[in-house]
């Protein structure tokens, strides 16, 4: 950037005369363009979380006839989960990685595992090989969301911050239906499946290269005590008519200089637990809903039902890309506590269609109309608010000094019942039947609509630093 535009630059601590001037935000909202190229870049993590999630679900065969595993369901069962293991290892650490090195340098870094883990996985002539390409890719899977909430939240006006949130959940989408779209030639060309992997390094090193030439985050610069490279990227992304009313904002907070003070008891049980308990059930919540369950076995349902697997998978994409950009639509106009609210009461009557379309009392035409267009009601009502929403809402509620720490502790949360839950689904749904786990599935889904109720507040269209004073806890 040109020196002649920062020779002047104060740190706003030590200009309170200024600060006094603007303490009324512009009259018009900073253009969104400015931003919108920042956050289109972070979103390619998101995409290739999903195409991960999604990679191995048509070649899963041919995988295992080629690396000799075939008939053996464990192995086959640890190609999938040894992913999520390493997404648990990433998220586990994505707090300390972003606070530490800044947001960009973290999306870097969660770009190489993935590249070297699809380079290793592509290549592989083992199933040892396999499992160790899978949690090499899963930890970049783990560390990429995290830091792509964080990201999106705190480099997004305002008043297009839910809008600008729904796109990782549209981006997860789309990745999950390009690993379906891409897997389509597997039974046909041999080792096709090896093409699979190896097209996934390609985003990923977009997103490296990418990353060089996007903003930093200014809340992370200035919690570094760097003002005037926060000033600086405040420029990029608002326009130099709002920097200073963006700088006055971060100065009502503490610099948080003693944010490696930031220990793990703060968050569990310190004057932070209120928030990160939020955080931390909200995203419980949605994977007992049961969605996972869902993504995972939906193929089983619809086969159940006479529908084959990859039309019931372009079906189970389709409502949930609809759902995602309807709460792209609505986030920033109803708020994230409506959708919220909406969605897991939707979520609800959804399972409730299954319970019934599972019933003995229940056949033909109509069992197979309310199992498939629960399911599909189901997807599409959590696209709506379940699916986006936590991921955007968490890093608003959180506290600043706090926020990267506090996300990586709520999405390994969300990664250990993910676990648990595409671990148990299939021997529950054997032990108890498809009525009674739809009916758990359900009950969840009404107690997530009480615990929003009752404890979620609502920020849309409010600065981040608005929402952490209202939230500040009470000495």
């Amino acid at each position: 950037m040109p020196s002649r535009d920062y020779a002047n630059t104060v740190d706003v601590e030590d200009n309170s005369a200024l600060v006094q001037e603007n303490l009324d935000p512009e009259p018009t909202n900073p253009s969104w363009r400015l931003s919108f190229p920042h956050v289109l870049v972070a979103t390619i993590s998101s995409f290739l979380f999903g195409y991960h999630l999604g990679v191995v679900n048509e070649p899963l065969e041919s995988i295992s006839l080629d690396l000799g595993f075939n008939g053996n369901t464990l192995a086959e069962g640890l190609v999938v989960s040894t992913c999520l293991g390493g997404a648990f290892i990433g998220s586990l650490f994505s707090g300390w990685i972003a606070d530490g090195i800044g947001r960009r340098r973290a999306f870097q870094l969660c770009a190489l595992p993935m590249i070297i883990g699809a380079a290793i996985s592509a290549t592989t002539t083992t199933l040892a090989g396999m499992l160790f390409g899978r949690l090499l890719v899963g930890t970049g899977m783990g560390l990429g969301p995290p830091v792509a909430a964080l990201y999106v939240t705190e480099v997004s006006p305002a008043f297009v911050r839910g809008t600008y949130g729904s796109f990782i959940q549209i981006a997860t989408c789309l990745g999950l239906m390009g690993a379906l779209f891409i897997g389509i030639p597997v039974r046909d060309i041999a080792g096709w499946w090896r093409i699979c992997f190896w097209v996934s390094a390609i985003p990923a090193g977009i997103l490296a290269f990418a990353m060089m030439f996007c903003a930093e985050s200014p809340h992370w610069l200035y919690k570094q005590g760097r003002s005037s490279e926060a000033e600086i990227e405040f420029e990029k992304l608002l326009g130099g008519a709002h920097v200073k009313f963006a700088m006055h904002e971060l100065s009502k907070l503490d610099r948080g200089d003693e944010t490696d003070t930031v220990k793990i008891t703060e968050l569990i049980y310190g004057r932070h637990f209120r928030v990160v308990f939020i955080g931390s059930t909200l995203f419980a919540l949605q994977q007992l809903s049961g969605i996972n369950a869902v993504f995972y076995f939906s193929s089983t349902v619809f086969k159940s039902v006479g529908v084959p697997s990859d039309l019931a998978n372009v079906f189970v994409g389709i409502a949930n890309l609809l759902g995602s950009v309807t709460a792209m639509l609505l986030m920033d106009k109803l708020g994230r506590k409506v959708l919220l609210l909406g969605s897991f009461f939707g979520m609800a009557v959804s399972m409730g269609l299954q319970v019934a379309g599972a019933s003995p009392y229940m056949s033909g035409s109509g069992a197979l109309y309310l199992s498939v267009g629960g399911m599909l009601m189901f997807v599409f009502t959590f696209a709506l608010g379940a699916g986006p929403v936590p991921g955007l809402l968490l890093p608003e509620i959180f506290p600043s000094r706090i926020r990267a720490k506090a996300m990586a502790v709520c999405m390994s949360v969300h990664w250990v019942i993910n676990f648990f839950v595409g671990l148990l689904f299939l021997r529950l749904l054997e032990q108890l039947g498809p009525q009674l786990l739809y009916t758990i599935f359900a009950t969840f889904c009404l107690m997530a609509v009480v615990f929003v109720k009752r404890n979620v507040m609502e920020t849309k269209g409010k600065s981040l630093q608005e929402i952490e004073i209202a939230l500040l806890p009470q000495e």
